[in-house]
């Protein structure tokens, strides 16, 4: 609609008519199921949990860009089905692509273990997740901690 205004204003068009234009578009899209918030949101949803998003950075992301509330529980609810301990798995996921904690090199990880802390803190991971994380005493062990099925 602000494009419909735009072409009001410069161009001294019927707004009415392009308002019925415009709510014409958006049945025929919903009508043929490619403007959907619900598949949006779990799609987005996935993706950002395999880039290692927390679940609040996932709700924030689909908030921002206009998803409601409904859709972002039931897309964060089939995360969390899939994975079991998704926030486990998404802090896995993170601490693996920053390399912290366990895929850090053993000579510097004790020293580093509070910034590992602090940038899982920042991404949206709870103490409890990041604590663990951080302080797996191997990739294989987290690996199996956090991908194992519940």
């Amino acid at each position: 609609m602000r494009r419909v205004a735009r072409s009001v204003r410069l161009h001294d068009t019927d707004r009415g008519e392009a308002a019925e234009w415009v709510d014409t578009i958006i049945a025929k899209l919903l009508e043929r199921r490619l403007l959907d918030d619900a598949a949006y949101a779990l799609a987005r949803a996935n993706s950002l949990h395999r880039a290692g998003a927390s679940r609040r950075k996932i709700a924030g992301s689909l908030q921002q860009k206009g998803v409601g509330r409904s859709d972002i529980a039931a897309a964060l609810a089939a995360v969390e089905a899939e994975y079991g301990n998704s926030e486990l798995v998404a802090a896995y996921y993170y601490a693996r692509r920053r390399r912290l904690g366990p895929y850090r090199l053993s000579e510097v990880r004790d020293s580093r273990r509070e910034r590992d802390l602090a940038a899982l803190a920042r991404a949206g991971f709870g103490y409890d997740t990041a604590r663990r994380v951080v302080d797996a005493r191997s990739v294989d062990e987290l690996e199996q901690e956090a991908l194992t099925p519940v």
